[in-house]
C-alpha cells in the first residue's frame, strides 16, 4: 500500500518526493514504492460564483440581493481541472490507503488541501505534514512527526468562515454599492478599512494649516545651546517679537550652567524578523514593495532553501530550536560574508538565550524567520535575493550580541532667566549596532565639553531661525504595513483593541496583496516611495458606512475566527453574524443619501473596443477586454476583479499593449522585455507574468541588468 502527499505547488512536491526518494515520474506525480508525490497549483477548487446558483445572478439587480445561499458549494477551478482529475484517480487508486497534506503549514494551506478533499469527496483518512523549513533535514524530521489530519479540524473550520465569510461580504456589498453609485465599487473586509487608513490621513493632511514658530539658538564658545520652555517642555517660539525679545536679554549677557545631567542607557537588539518587518525593512531599506519582498522570501524559502518559512507572525524561537540555533550560526561562521559576525557569537561559552529570542507561549504557527541550517550560498543569489537575506542573517546573528550603550549628557544654561538646553551623546558600547543591520537607531554622537554645575558662561551669539509646523506625512508601504499591523490603535473599544494587537489588518501573508489590490482597482497610487489616495478612494470611503470601513470590524471577526480556531465558537454561529451583516450592507448604500457623485465608470468599455478581444481570462476564462486605461475582464459585472493598467509597467520604463496581453494570456509569460529599473535607471530586462494570487498584477521574473 502506498501514501499520497499532496503539496501545495510543484516545487514543493519536487523537493518532498527527493528527501522520500520518490523519482520515478507520472503525469502530475512522482512516486516510489511507499509514496505517491503530487501537487496542487495553489486553490485547484473555488467557491462558486453567483450565476453557478442561478443564471439570472448574472446580471447585477438590486432586487436579487442579497446573494446567501443555504451552502456555499466548491467547484473546480478552470486552471486547475487537469490537475485535478490527476489527484482524484490517485486518491480512488486501490494502492492508496492514506494521504498526507503537505501544503503550505497555516490557514490558506489547510484550506486548499481541505477543499481539494471535500470536492473530491475522499473519504480516506489523512496525516498532516506541520514543517518551518524545506530543507532535506526538515522535511525529514517532519515525516518523522506526521500529525492525524483531525488534530486540525479547527484550523480549518476557522479557514472556511474566513474563505466564505469574505465572499459573502465581497460579492454583496461589491454590488450593492456599485448599482447605487452606477461606477465599479470593490469592497472587501479587510481592503475597505485598509483604504479607509490611507484617506483618513489624506483628510488630516488637506485640513493642515501651516504654523510659523522660530526657534533661538545660543553660542556659548565651546557648545550650543536651543531656548526652552521648561514647564511646557516646548522650543517653538510663536511669534518673531518673542524671539527678538529673548535675543536681546541674552546676547552678550553672562550667565551659568544651571544643571548637568549624564546618564548611561541601553538599548537591547531588535526582535527577529516576522514577515511584516521584514517587509517595512526592505521597502525603507531598498524601496521593496511589499509584495516583492514577500515573493523573494519566498524564493528563498522554496527554492534556495536558505530561509524558513516566512509568511509568519512570530518573532520568536522554541525551546527546542536551541540545537538549530547553534548549527545555522556555524554555517554563517562558514560563509565568507558572514564569518567574523557569527564567529564572535558561536564562540560564546554560552548563548544569551533570553524570552526576547526563546518564547514557546508566543509562536503562533511558525516561528521567526532565521537562515536554515541546510547549506548557505549567499554568493549564488541574484542582488535583490541578497538584499532580504542579508536582512534576514544580520537580525539572526544581531539577537545575540550585546546591548548598544550610550551616555547622555543634558547640560541647562542659565542667562537671564532663559534656559538654554544642550544634548550630547558618547557611545560606549556599540554593541549590536556595529552589525550595520536594518532597524538600528544609535544615536547620532556628539561630544560635549566638560562642565560643572555653576560654571559661567557667556551668550557670544544667539540667532533666530523662522520654522514652520509639517503636516502629517503620508504613508509608505512600510509606514502602512505599521498600520495595518497596529490597526488597534484606530479603535476605542479595549477588547477589540487587544484582539486587533493579536491580528491586525489582514495577516503578514496577505498584507501586500491588500496593498497591490488597492493600486490596482485605482483607489491609491505610488508617488515615489508614498502611498496617495485617488479622487475615487476618497469617495468611496465618504460613502462607506462606519462599519465598513472601521478596523472595529475587522477586530470583531479575528476574534471570532480565533475562537472557531481553540474550538470555544462554533462556525455557524459566526457566519450567522457575517449573514445579519451582509443584510446591513446590501440596505446601507440605498437608505442613505450622501451627495457623492463618482466619475464615470472607466473601466466600460468604448463601443470601438468593445467587440475587440484579448484572448480569456486567466481566473475565469471570459474575454478579456480593452478601454481607455486598462485591459479587463469581460465579467466584471459578475465579480471577476481581473484587470491590468495600462500604466502598470511605467515606473520601469515600459508600457503595456495589445501585444503583450495577447501573449501573456496565450503563452503565460513574454519573455526579455526591455526595461528601466526606477531606483537606479539602469537598464535591465526581464520575463513579465501574471501573478496568480492577485488579479491583474504583473511579475518581473529573471530581471538582468545589462
Amino acid at each position: 500500500m502506498k501514501s499520497l502527499v499532496i503539496a501545495e505547488k510543484p516545487s514543493m512536491g519536487r523537493d518532498i518526493a527527493k528527501v522520500l526518494g520518490a523519482d520515478n515520474k507520472g503525469d502530475g506525480f512522482l512516486y516510489n514504492d511507499s509514496f505517491i508525490v503530487s501537487w496542487a497549483f495553489g486553490h485547484l477548487v473555488e467557491l462558486y460564483d453567483p450565476e453557478d446558483y442561478d443564471e439570472g445572478l448574472k446580471r447585477w439587480k438590486r432586487e436579487t440581493l442579497p446573494i446567501i445561499p443555504d451552502e456555499i458549494k466548491l467547484k473546480a477551478s478552470k486552471d486547475g481541472k487537469k490537475q485535478l482529475n490527476i489527484l482524484k484517480k490517485l486518491m480512488n487508486d486501490k494502492e492508496v490507503d492514506r494521504l498526507i497534506c503537505a501544503t503550505d503549514a497555516g490557514r490558506e494551506g489547510e484550506l486548499i488541501f481541505r477543499y481539494i478533499y471535500k470536492f473530491l469527496k475522499c473519504k480516506k483518512p489523512f496525516s498532516r505534514l506541520w514543517i518551518s523549513s524545506m530543507t532535506d533535514k526538515a522535511i525529514k524530521d517532519g515525516f518523522d512527526s506526521l500529525k492525524d489530519g483531525g488534530e486540525y479540524d479547527l484550523l480549518y473550520n476557522s479557514a472556511k468562515c474566513r474563505s466564505e465569510a469574505d465572499w459573502l461580504v465581497g460579492i454583496n456589498a461589491t454590488r450593492a454599492f456599485t448599482l447605487k453609485y452606477n461606477v465599479l465599487l470593490s469592497i472587501g473586509r479587510v481592503q475597505t478599512p485598509t483604504l479607509a487608513i490611507i484617506c483618513e490621513r489624506q483628510k488630516e493632511i488637506n485640513a493642515f494649516v501651516p504654523e510659523d514658530y522660530f526657534e533661538v539658538t545660543a553660542d556659548f564658545g565651546e557648545y550650543k545651546g536651543l531656548w526652552a520652555d521648561l514647564k511646557k517642555n516646548s522650543s517653538k517660539v510663536k511669534t518673531e517679537e518673542e524671539a527678538a525679545e529673548i535675543i536681546a536679554e541674552t546676547k552678550g549677557k553672562e550667565g551659568f550652567v544651571k544643571n548637568v545631567k549624564n546618564e548611561e542607557k541601553w538599548q537591547a537588539p531588535p526582535l527577529l524578523y516576522d514577515l511584516t518587518e521584514l517587509q517595512r525593512d526592505a521597502n525603507s531599506k531598498f524601496g521593496f514593495s511589499a509584495q516583492k519582498t514577500l515573493s523573494i522570501a519566498q524564493e528563498l524559502y522554496e527554492k534556495r532553501k536558505m530561509i524558513t518559512y516566512p509568511r509568519t507572525d512570530s518573532r520568536y524561537l522554541s525551546d527546542d530550536m536551541i540545537p538549530k540555533i547553534h548549527s545555522t550560526l556555524r554555517l554563517l561562521s562558514l560563509t565568507d560574508t558572514y564569518r567574523e559576525m557569527a564567529e564572535r557569537v558561536a564562540s560564546l561559552e554560552k548563548l544569551p538565550l533570553s524570552k526576547r529570542i526563546i518564547d514557546n507561549p508566543k509562536i503562533t504557527d511558525h516561528h521567526a524567520i532565521i537562515p536554515t541550517d541546510g547549506r548557505l550560498r549567499p554568493e549564488a543569489l541574484s542582488d535583490e535575493e541578497f538584499k532580504v537575506f542579508d536582512l534576514i542573517a544580520r537580525r539572526f546573528t544581531a539577537v545575540f550580541y550585546p546591548y548598544y550603550v550610550y551616555n547622555t549628557t543634558t547640560i541647562i544654561t542659565e542667562v537671564n532667566s532663559h534656559s538654554f538646553v544642550t544634548k550630547g551623546t558618547t557611545v560606549k558600547d556599540p554593541g549590536w549596532t556595529a552589525l550595520n543591520i536594518a532597524g538600528k537607531k544609535e544615536k547620532k554622537e556628539e561630544v560635549l565639553p566638560n562642565v560643572t554645575k555653576g560654571q559661567p558662561q557667556r551668550a557670544v551669539k544667539v540667532t533666530k531661525k523662522k520654522k514652520q509646523t509639517k503636516p502629517p506625512a503620508l504613508y509608505t508601504e512600510a509606514a502602512l504595513l505599521s498600520a495595518m499591523e497596529n490597526a488597534g490603535r484606530f479603535v476605542e473599544d479595549e477588547i477589540l483593541k487587544e484582539q486587533l494587537k493579536e491580528n491586525g489588518l489582514g495577516t503578514p501573508a496577505t498584507r501586500a496583496g491588500i496593498i497591490e489590490r488597492l493600486i490596482a482597482v485605482k483607489y491609491i497610487v505610488r508617488k515615489g516611495k508614498s502611498l496617495v489616495p485617488t479622487e475615487k478612494g476618497m469617495k468611496l470611503i465618504e460613502v462607506c458606512p462606519k462599519e465598513l470601513k472601521s478596523p472595529e470590524t475587522t477586530g470583531r471577526w479575528e476574534k471570532g475566527l480565533r475562537s472557531v480556531s481553540k474550538g470555544k465558537m462554533e462556525p455557524d454561529r459566526f457566519m450567522g453574524s457575517i449573514k445579519r451583516y451582509v443584510n446591513f450592507l446590501v440596505a446601507n448604500p440605498f437608505n442613505t443619501n450622501t451627495g457623492v457623485v463618482f466619475a464615470a465608470e472607466e473601466i466600460k468599455a468604448s463601443k470601438k473596443s468593445a467587440a475587440k478581444t484579448f484572448g480569456a481570462c486567466p481566473f475565469c476564462g471570459r474575454p478579456v477586454l480593452e478601454n481607455t486605461k486598462a485591459f479587463y475582464c469581460g465579467g466584471w459585472r459578475n465579480g471577476c476583479k481581473f484587470t491590468v493598467w495600462k500604466d502598470e509597467l511605467k515606473t520601469y520604463g515600459g508600457e503595456v499593449t495589445g501585444v503583450l496581453i495577447k501573449t501573456l494570456l496565450k503563452e503565460g509569460t513574454v519573455k526579455d522585455v526591455p526595461l528601466t529599473l526606477p531606483q537606479t535607471g539602469e537598464k535591465c530586462r526581464a520575463d513579465i507574468i501574471i501573478n496568480k494570487d492577485i488579479k491583474g498584477l504583473l511579475e518581473l521574473k529573471n530581471l538582468k541588468r545589462i
